[in-house]
């Protein structure tokens, strides 16, 4: 996670400190590079806090680090899960262009339910157009949703539409998890059986390849996914 460890917005289910960051440290993506190095790693995903105080959301450092990984570790594939940089076009054209193998930002969860994570509905439509610009700009795009937290099965399909609308060709599914009592509520867990039945919904759709369980994570089998992208675009 590059950016800090302060994130400038306050949703609900998340437990990343809130608050006024510092300055992003022009050391983070030689960090990163060197990460990915020592441990040999050949898949990458490298993700951040949202950063509103920032002019480009920290698109730039986004590119940096993936320029540097890449620098340090040839072949390596770099995976970045992104925010939504305000709806600023030209942030995430500065990521799109260091070249992403994919370019992951998570929807998070069904539009009826922003307003219960402290997010404005727009923004989830504002999302779907960072998903939407990516394709655009010819990286392969990913997104992820919680589960649980009071979405109905038919929020659930309409955000699959949503996301096929918007051209996404990957998708995570896993079961939200309360981080402590002044976070949003779970209202529902979804067993294994549930979430593999939505799994083949959401294949239905058209996405290219699925993960979904309850112990799913927007990384979770990263490279896999990725693999399967490349078999099915080949």
């Amino acid at each position: 996670m590059i950016l800090g460890n302060i994130c400038t917005r306050k949703c609900a289910f998340c437990a990343v400190k809130k608050g006024v960051p510092s300055s992003p440290s022009p050391e983070e993506p030689g960090k990163v590079a060197e990460a990915v190095s020592k441990l040999g790693l050949r898949y990458a995903v490298v993700t951040s806090v949202t950063r509103d105080d920032l002019a480009d959301g920290g698109a730039s450092l986004f590119a940096e680090t993936i320029n540097a990984v890449r620098e340090r570790t040839p072949g390596v594939k770099v995976e970045v899960l992104v925010p939504d940089f305000n709806g600023d076009e030209e942030a995430l054209e500065t990521v799109i262009r260091a070249k992403p193998d994919v370019l992951n930002h998570n929807l998070e969860t069904t539009e009826v339910i922003y307003p219960q994570i402290n997010r404005p509905r727009e923004n989830y439509w504002r999302s779907l157009k960072v998903l939407q610009k990516a394709g655009e700009l010819g990286a392969a795009t990913k997104s992820g949703l919680m589960l649980g937290l009071g979405e109905s099965k038919e929020d659930i399909l309409q955000s699959f539409s949503d996301l096929r609308k918007a051209s996404c060709d990957l998708l995570t599914m896993g079961q939200y998890l309360q981080p402590s009592k002044t976070h949003a509520p779970v209202l529902k867990y979804y067993s294994p059986g549930e979430f593999e039945e939505i799994k083949i919904a959401a294949l239905d759709y058209g996405f290219k390849d699925v993960e979904s369980g309850p112990l799913v994570r927007s990384s979770y089998k990263a490279h896999k996914i990725y693999k399967s992208l490349q078999e099915k675009t080949a």
